[in-house]
């Protein structure tokens, strides 16, 4: 990694002068709400061939690490640090004007794309990019896609919305508010991508962030796919979180003597079973998650336009390929939405929000186009974080990256990843989470975790626990004292604290009480 003193001024004009013929190209692929289990690579029965295809040529990581939560994921994903080191501690509902929960990111640290874009990259974004404070009603910041280095966006400033109408969407700083009747953001998100692809000048090097919406809910796919997928799901949850965990084994992902933990969802104290829904609930359960495969393997199909677009394009064998979930499959929506989230989560405990494993953990794929760099079908057990990212882009792709921007000492919270691509040990240290209170640290084989800042702390074996079932902090209580203080100074340096224990509805009131100006919703 090569080091400079560049300010903002320096930065802008470095431009052109290290683009060589020899750099890769970079492509990072973000799903929204996909659960660990849910792609064939790793255990699941979606038909996702074309993601499977990078998988098997290249790297999977099983223990890397997202923050549990979109935007603050994003976040990390783009500037290498922890999410509230860059105004993005809570959400983009509201910009709460102290340190770590601006509802945006912060103007002096350099995102993914302005380091690319500096070392001579043409920069594309299509998707969801959820790292503007919504309604953009106070200072931006500029933070927007084209004003934080991607020369070309097409995609939705926030982090909800439909399919077939999406809010806030953009081509470039152009606002769309009419649809045709056939349209579908996935379609379209790919659509722009391979447009980007194609009119790319082909002596410059490209980094493209395809950050889809899928399968981020609404539950919305065109009826036709829907249909393709629902036979496979009437053998009810039971049996098919079971067929993944046993895949799961088969394929590395998790150690052959572990056992399948019990199920997480309760209805009226009991955990259910197939047999204990009633026929029209079991109805429900196989056409949402029906619905939700289609996303997905509409997604997929997305992939494979990219890929395809690459290769007719001769730029596919000089291309770095990285694959994530932004946070685990989500338990909103009631208590069919979190069966299913049990079984996209397999095997591991809890949802999108809270920072325990099913929360935090994602598939992460990285693979090179140029099969004689890879290790095909490579497993990697080290632990990884989303912050890692960027870091690993300016390894892999020799990038200059400034340790001054826009007057600000800048340098990465995360560590490139790239030397477990040759079985080589990751440097030591400890990864940190904090999301809505909930909060946890991993340090070498431990883990302690809380739901929330009321709850007691729990203690976990990673190595003999890796599904969180066993509280050990009774056992282990300087263990605790030692880990809690640990998360402190490293919550106070962020900054994490004070910490808000208003509900969604009551926080964005309170904030937008002590600052009028605020809207809050596009």
């Amino acid at each position: 990694m090569k080091n400079s003193i560049l300010t903002s001024i320096a930065l802008a004009a470095f431009g052109q002068a290290f683009a060589t013929n020899n750099q890769p190209n970079v492509v990072v692929i973000l799903t929204d709400d996909l659960g660990y289990s849910d792609l064939g690579c790793y255990g699941g029965e979606v038909k996702t061939p074309n993601i499977d295809g990078l998988a098997f040529q290249g790297t999977r990581f099983t223990q890397f690490k997202n923050t549990g939560r979109s935007c603050p994921t994003r976040a990390a994903l783009v500037t290498g640090h922890y999410q509230h080191a860059v105004g993005m501690g809570w959400m983009t509902a509201v910009d709460e004007h102290r340190d770590g929960y601006r509802g945006q990111i912060v103007e002096d640290i350099p995102t993914i794309a302005e380091v690319f874009n500096a070392n001579g990259y043409k920069t594309y974004m299509s998707g969801k990019w959820h790292l503007t404070a919504d309604g953009a009603v106070l200072e931006p910041n500029g933070s927007v896609p084209t004003k934080r280095g991607f020369d070309k966006y097409y995609g939705a400033l926030v982090g909800g919305g439909g399919y077939y109408k999406p809010r806030a969407l953009y081509d470039q700083d152009q606002l769309i508010e009419t649809f045709a009747d056939d349209y579908y953001y996935t379609h379209a998100i790919t659509d722009s991508i391979v447009s980007f692809i194609n009119n790319h000048p082909q002596d410059e090097p490209m980094f493209m962030y395809a950050a889809h919406y899928a399968p981020h809910l609404p539950l919305e796919a065109p009826k036709d796919r829907v249909e393709k997928c629902k036979d496979r799901y009437r053998v009810g949850f039971d049996v098919l979180r079971q067929q993944r965990f046993d895949r799961m084994k088969e394929l590395g992902i998790v150690d052959e003597s572990m056992d399948l933990p019990m199920f997480q969802a309760e209805f009226n104290g009991k955990r259910p079973t197939w047999e204990s829904l009633t026929e029209k609930q079991q109805e429900i359960w196989i056409n949402d998650m029906a619905t939700y495969a289609a996303m997905i393997e509409i997604m997929d199909d997305g992939v494979g336009a990219l890929i395809n677009a690459l290769k007719e394009k001769g730029m596919y064998e000089n291309t770095i390929f990285m694959f994530l979930s932004d946070n685990g499959s989500t338990a909103e929506s009631g208590y069919i939405k979190q069966i299913m989230a049990d079984l996209s989560n397999t095997p591991y405990r809890s949802y999108k929000k809270w920072v325990f494993q099913g929360g935090t953990s994602t598939p992460f794929i990285l693979t090179y186009g140029d099969k004689a760099k890879n290790n095909p079908g490579t497993i990697s057990n080290q632990v990884a974080h989303v912050i890692d990212i960027l870091p690993t882009c300016v390894e892999l792709a020799s990038l200059d990256y400034p340790t001054e921007f826009k007057g600000r000492k800048t340098g990465m919270n995360g560590i490139s990843i790239a030397p477990a691509l040759e079985n080589k040990e990751l440097a030591k240290r400890n990864i940190y989470f904090e999301h809505e209170t909930s909060c946890a640290i991993i340090s070498d084989n431990w883990k302690l975790v809380r739901l929330n800042g009321n709850q007691p702390w729990e203690l976990i074996n990673l190595i003999t626990d890796p599904f969180e079932q066993n509280d050990l902090s009774a056992q282990y209580p300087e263990k605790v004292k030692e880990l809690e203080a640990e998360w402190t100074t490293w919550a106070n340096g962020q900054p994490v604290f004070p910490f808000e224990y208003r509900g969604w509805g009551e926080r964005i009131k309170h904030y937008k009480s002590l600052n009028p100006a605020q809207k809050g919703d596009y």
